[in-house]
């Protein structure tokens, strides 16, 4: 009896373990295939896209650092990501804590609010494209990084609302009364106690936040005027021209762009799964 018991359980556990597998080469294969495709030529892409390259070279990575200025592009980027990210995740957090730890004269103000708040997720980004696009000419800043970061800053609002919200009518409010009632002002409270508490949902969205940014294409699209100002999601339009296609060029230039968030996934992986489990599921 025992050893039938034993013998379903490892024949559960190689399923489980062949099934994990499965889904890992799936998973994998869009990201090994752009890998074969970047060592061929375009007619070799057109013709053979599942052929191995009749010459191995490093050809079009070459290409593409030569026709790309990525010194230039990244610190764009950087910097665009850096101050959207930190000005989108500060007014967020302050928003979320009113909603989830202020008393309003009128009853269920704070679910309108939160509501309201969470809707710019059902809003397709292609909608707002045009908005944005009068938006930023009347105010004089079309064409600039600061024409750029203001609308990512509102996008990442209704996302950064849901988490934050969600992961602070989870802590215990007992835990911030006993803070006030030891002298802790609302500045220090939320430094000293709410914010800590909160690191895993803190970090999970600053990645979700910095990962989107950098990877956007419509906003940079259309905002961006001045190729000084190009951001890394606008490299491989760098391999378009009006009659050809440069796909060897593209898919080189595509995967030196993913490495770096292959890197920020592979470091930060644990802190993005605590931070939805924690925050996203509460409330």
């Amino acid at each position: 009896m025992e050893t039938a018991v034993r013998k379903k359980f490892s024949i559960k556990k190689v399923l489980f373990y062949l099934l994990i597998a499965a889904i890992l080469v799936i998973s994998m294969l869009p990201i090994l295939w752009a890998v074969l495709l970047s060592f061929k030529t375009n007619n070799e892409i057109v013709n053979a896209p599942l052929a191995l390259p009749d010459l191995w070279s490093f050809g079009n990575y070459q290409r593409a650092v030569d026709t790309i200025d990525f010194g230039r592009m990244y610190f764009n980027t950087i910097f665009i990501v850096v101050i959207a990210t930190f000005f989108s995740v500060a007014i967020t957090f302050m928003s979320s804590f009113a909603i989830a730890r202020m008393t309003f004269k009128r009853k269920n103000t704070a679910d309108y609010l939160y509501f309201y708040l969470l809707m710019g997720i059902a809003i397709p980004v292609y909608v707002l494209l045009f908005p944005i696009y009068r938006i930023d000419s009347l105010l004089g800043i079309l064409g600039t990084r600061l024409g750029l970061i203001l609308p990512y800053i509102a996008v990442n609002i209704s996302f950064n609302t849901l988490l934050f919200v969600g992961f602070l009518r989870g802590i215990p409010e007992e835990l911030e009364e006993a803070a006030v009632i030891d002298g802790c002002r609302l500045v220090g409270l939320c430094t000293r106690v709410v914010i800590p508490v909160m690191k895993p949902t803190f970090v999970t969205i600053v990645i979700f936040n910095a990962v989107y940014i950098y990877n956007e294409f419509p906003f940079a699209s259309t905002f961006i005027q001045n190729d000084r100002l190009n951001t890394v999601s606008l490299m491989t339009s760098m391999f378009k021209g009006q009659y050809s296609m440069d796909y060897s060029g593209i898919i080189a230039a595509s995967l030196m762009i993913m490495l770096p968030e292959l890197v920020f996934y592979v470091f930060l992986q644990k802190y993005i799964i605590g931070g939805m489990t924690a925050g996203a599921v509460k409330g």
